[in-house]
């Protein structure tokens, strides 16, 4: 009976009862990971709101960070507890695929110490104490979803607290105002490529593009050991432009496909 009643107890703990924060909702284009929690939900309207397109510190008690998008609108913003079989970093790139998935546009995405300093993405920046952790165990992404919702903008923030908590911030901001042209980095461009395995630029269907030419270039040249297939219906004037800007030739090969735009894919 004494083991029965201890089966009881464990089977009707206060961890079965689990359940979000009143009131609160998944984000319809982000996916939940299986047995995540709400711990934190919010909507605010009609506000400023600035996201940072590089890694952030603190200078003279001001924020500093590379670029940033700033805008007035709408946010709602969802933060999950994740089961203890599931890290930081697996409910990030799930999330990151599904809205990739969906053509979504990455602006910049950092990891670990390229973010910068933990405590300011959480206290400054989406301001949530739950989100402090480790600088090593952090993961942002800015990206911008495809027409005709490209005015809005979803934020991914993941974090392995000191007790090992992990946690997933996803923030959807939605402009009142056109954001007009955004452009990622040349660093996320690197970092979609070498994580993903390509690059998939579907709204470059023309000519070489001058400021896309720049990004590219400067992307391919971060990490001069890396080797590309570049398709698309303008493949070899893409390939020979950059060329022209630095890339080594022998680092590209021009390759057949269908791809509606630009595509470059690593050669591993």
């Amino acid at each position: 009976m004494h083991s029965l009643a201890l089966l009881t107890l464990a089977c009707f703990s206060p961890a079965s009862f689990a359940a979000d924060v009143p009131g609160s909702r998944d984000l319809e284009r982000v996916p939940r990971m299986p047995d995540a929690q709400i711990v934190d939900y919010r909507q605010t309207t009609d506000l400023e709101r600035i996201y940072p397109l590089g890694s952030i510190r603190k200078i003279s008690g001001q924020l500093r960070f590379d670029g940033q998008v700033d805008a007035r609108g709408n946010t709602t913003s969802v933060t999950y507890e994740l089961p203890p079989e599931h890290s930081a970093i697996q409910a990030f790139t799930a999330a990151r695929e599904a809205l990739q998935k969906q053509d979504a546009q990455l602006l910049f995405w950092c990891q670990a110490r390229d973010c910068g300093e933990s405590s300011l993405w959480a206290n400054e920046v989406f301001g949530n104490a739950k989100l402090y952790g480790a600088d090593n165990g952090q993961s942002y992404l800015l990206l911008r979803l495809a027409p005709p919702a490209d005015n809005t903008l979803i934020a991914l923030y993941g974090i392995t607290r000191g007790n090992r908590k992990a946690y997933l911030h996803v923030e959807q901001f939605e402009a009142n105002a056109s954001l007009g042209n955004l452009l990622p980095t040349s660093a996320t461009l690197l970092r979609q490529l070498k994580d993903t395995g390509v690059l998939d630029l579907p709204r470059l269907v023309g000519e070489p593009d001058e400021t896309w030419l720049r990004l590219l270039s400067r992307a391919l040249n971060l990490d001069t050991g890396l080797r590309v297939t570049v398709a698309g219906p303008q493949a070899e004037a893409w390939r020979q432009a950059l060329i022209d800007q630095g890339v080594r030739a022998a680092r590209m090969e021009a390759a057949r496909g269908d791809a509606a735009g630009l595509h470059l894919e690593l050669l591993r």
